[in-house]
């Protein structure tokens, strides 16, 4: 499953790098656009699909599964003190959240109150913690592999969760862009499994609407948080009305 993840991830790169899109790939396919983005979301290509895409794009499997090995260097996560350094300084965490938003320099000074000499100092700092490769005239690669992540419990997801929840969620949500959702109901463990998988679809299709948007104009794009999240809970005031713990 990992390898056909990887092997997903790559194709994705390379179309985009090609100026592709999935109507390109459903031509291709003789297939619907939905069930092409279907059939990448279920990372479920075949492998004669996976070989018609690679003659569409004129390359080989091979240079996909070369593409993979090359990602393999990529950044996954970075340590617990990389993370608290970034908590520790809000100009650095404003920067490190830029860039993996694919902001470029000139993107950041315009979204945030930063001055040039600071933003460059940070990009610096993420260059030398293996981030972001700073190319000349400060252009910035991300060197991010495509399932990078906050460390589970660590200093940033600690950080939004002590100061920025409160603050997120001091909205009622009836504002344009903005929807709430509570559910509740009682599942079975291989439900709950199911209904898991398929968050972990919605948030690779979330990302893929954000790679798919970078090109656009920084002032076209508005930056989005999203929560998605499922635990056993009750709310404690109804605590003492239970008859189990």
């Amino acid at each position: 499953m990992a390898k056909n993840n990887a092997l997903i991830t790559a194709l994705k790169k390379t179309l985009k790098s090609h100026g592709k899109t999935y109507d390109d790939v459903a031509a291709a396919l003789a297939l619907s656009t939905a069930s092409v983005k279907r059939l990448f979301s279920e990372h479920s290509l075949s492998v004669k699909r996976l070989e018609i895409i690679c003659a569409m794009l004129d390359i080989e499997v091979s240079d996909l599964l070369q593409q993979i090995a090359e990602d393999g260097w990529q950044l996954k996560q970075l340590s617990d003190a990389q993370e608290r350094a970034i908590t520790e300084d809000l100009e650095l965490l404003l920067v490190t959240v830029g860039v993996l938003n694919r902001l470029s320099l000139e993107d950041i000074l315009t979204q945030f109150a930063i001055n040039e000499h600071s933003v460059i100092r940070n990009l610096a700092w993420l260059d030398r913690q293996g981030l972001i490769e700073l190319l000349p005239k400060n252009r910035i690669k991300l060197k991010v592999s495509g399932n990078f992540a906050w460390r589970p419990d660590g200093p940033i997801q600690r950080f939004f969760q002590e100061k920025v929840s409160a603050d997120y969620f001091s909205t009622r949500f009836t504002g344009e862009g903005e929807k709430l959702l509570v559910l509740n109901g009682m599942l079975t463990n291989a439900s709950l499994d199911q209904f898991q998988r398929r968050l972990d679809r919605l948030a690779r299709e979330f990302e893929e609407l954000v790679n798919q948007d970078q090109g656009q104009a920084i002032e076209k794009r508005i930056g989005q948080t999203v929560v998605l999240a499922v635990r056993p809970w009750r709310f404690g005031v109804f605590q003492d009305y239970t008859n189990y713990d």
